[in-house]
């Protein structure tokens, strides 16, 4: 019976982003967002509840078997990190693990637009990343922290589950607690979070009213607060934040973001086609005093407008950062169109110029 070690290492010699254990199936692993059969034999039930037995200990297999769900992180002897989820389905144990880079890529590795740089120079106020899961949130979040612990004198602390990225002081001094070890809960551990002088705060994941409230009220009170959701466009991510709220609050927290957000950068990732690998492609809001009117007054739906005419100060639609990244010869022609929000203007876009011929000007005036 192959370990769980084992398996991972494998998974790492072939760069996969993910590892699936199902029972009655090989380990799968996932490599540029294809699932491939490993070479190992079928798991069963039983050496399933081995992997996670051997990954947690007794007392945590315990709590895992009576919530029948555990997010925690495990590593190998060479230092490489896995986020894991052990679950039950069809009443057998499920795994899934994702590769946690030991290397934190730069905002310039991830060709995130200047502007989100400049977020992290940002004194206060609330900024958002979002997107599905596996949208590559965690991996931009890290590299803003990173640019901010290259430059400033920060006590920055972050709250996850788990840790993703291992970040090590350098100008900054930073704190990294475990939802579940450190803390039982993000909730638990924001209502003193402000006992503890940071400069800046990560909250893994706005998840609930309570952490929701706590997010935007450590914001409020001036600090530099990151997060993440799990919505794919800005209009969205202001309306999910809102709906949290019982009705009675819902005017309350619309002052609130309006005061407190700066930013929202919604991405997805997409498969590289000059090299192995994915990149984000980003929808930007900056909270500007147009889209701080539209979020007291309740008018969200105006915010795609505003994003789509206010390119001068930095903000783009999703549509223009996928022609861009594919007019720079980072992405392919079909997944650029297929996951476009306008599928026929991006095709028109597309089609008649080669990609040298077009400028930033051409694209946003097709695209309009």
């Amino acid at each position: 019976m192959v370990d769980v070690k084992t398996i991972l290492a494998e998974a790492i010699k072939h760069n996969a982003s993910d590892v699936h254990i199902n029972v009655g199936l090989p380990p799968i692993l996932r490599k540029n967002t294809e699932l491939i059969d490993m070479e190992f034999s079928v798991v069963s039930h039983e050496h399933a509840k081995e992997m996670v037995l051997g990954m947690l200990g007794p007392e945590r297999f315990k709590k895992f078997e009576m919530l029948r769900d555990a997010d925690f992180s495990t590593m190998l002897d060479d230092g490489h990190r896995f986020r894991v989820n052990a679950h039950y389905q069809r009443g057998t144990i499920a795994i899934s693990f994702r590769l946690i880079t030991n290397h934190i890529p730069t905002l310039e590795d991830l060709h995130l637009a200047q502007i989100v740089k400049e977020l992290t120079d940002l004194p206060r106020g609330l900024v958002l990343v979002t997107g599905h899961t596996g949208a590559g949130k965690s991996t931009t979040l890290a590299a803003m922290l990173e640019r901010i612990n290259d430059r400033y004198r920060k006590h920055i602390i972050t709250l996850e589950d788990p840790i993703e990225y291992a970040l090590e002081n350098k100008k900054s001094i930073i704190e990294q607690r475990e939802i579940g070890f450190d803390s039982p809960s993000f909730g638990a551990a924001l209502k003193r979070i402000l006992r503890q002088d940071p400069d800046i705060i990560m909250v893994g994941e706005m998840r609930d009213l309570e952490t929701t409230r706590s997010t935007v009220t450590a914001a409020e009170t001036g600090h530099l607060v990151f997060s993440t959701l799990h919505t794919i466009n800005a209009a969205q991510t202001i309306e999910r934040i809102i709906d949290i709220y019982p009705a009675g609050q819902q005017n309350q927290i619309r002052t609130m973001l309006a005061n407190t957000l700066q930013a929202v950068i919604s991405q997805t990732l997409f498969r590289r086609v000059d090299q192995p690998g994915m990149m984000p492609c980003t929808e930007i809001l900056l909270c500007t005093s147009a889209v701080r009117n539209c979020i007291r007054e309740n008018r969200i739906y105006e915010i795609a407008n505003i994003i789509e005419t206010s390119r001068k100060f930095g903000m783009q639609t999703m549509d223009h950062s996928i022609a861009d990244a594919y007019f720079k010869g980072y992405i392919g022609r079909e997944e650029a169109i297929a996951r476009s929000g306008n599928p026929s203007k991006m095709e028109k876009l597309l089609r008649p110029l080669d990609n040298s011929q077009v400028s930033k000007s051409m694209v946003a005036s097709i695209l309009e």
